[in-house]
């Protein structure tokens, strides 16, 4: 049994950031869906893999506490809604003890992001890729950064360092 849920662990998370980031490149949103069913997951496999109360509550408490740090950023217009709640639904799997690593290394993943992006505004679009709607929205100025890509970046780097591959509970 503990395989199975082992296997789910592996492929359920990477899977539905992968997909967030996938949606942020191609729409500029993320379904709200997507954090739900993070939440979801999280809150049915924690107890099966061997989360206790504790460990639960504290992964709770981080995701609660990014989701307000990031709904104030939405309010200030630093942050889309669905980054906010992807970020929340993300830290809640990570807990605190790698949530600061998956904070900087989805930080300059959007540094490189955004850099990378502006310099892909510069350059005209040959016009076969302008017929792209999601492309020449992404080169459009006034557009957006579709922060979820790196968002999802970050956590797909962290992830294999926590207790849900690992095994181990701190």
């Amino acid at each position: 049994m503990q395989d199975i849920l082992l296997y789910v662990a592996l492929c359920f998370f990477p899977g539905l950031i992968a997909f967030a980031g996938s949606m942020d490149l191609f729409t500029m949103t993320i379904p709200n869906k997507i954090s739900l069913a993070l939440i979801a997951g999280f809150l049915l496999l924690a107890p099966l893999m061997g989360f206790g109360i504790y460990d639960i509550m504290m992964h709770l408490a981080c995701g609660v506490l990014v989701l307000c740090v990031t709904v104030f950023m939405f309010e200030m217009g630093w942050m889309g809604g669905g980054d906010a709640k992807i970020f929340a639904a993300i830290s809640l799997w990570l807990g605190f003890d790698f949530v600061g690593s998956f904070l900087l290394v989805a930080a300059i993943a959007g540094g490189a992001l955004t850099i990378g992006l502006l310099v892909f505004r510069k350059i005209p679009l040959p016009n076969i890729l302008e017929r792209q709607a999601w492309l020449a929205r992404l080169h459009h100025p006034k557009t957006g950064i579709p922060y979820g890509i790196s968002i999802s970046f970050g956590a797909l780097v962290v992830y294999p360092n926590t207790p849900w591959i690992l095994g181990t509970l701190t």
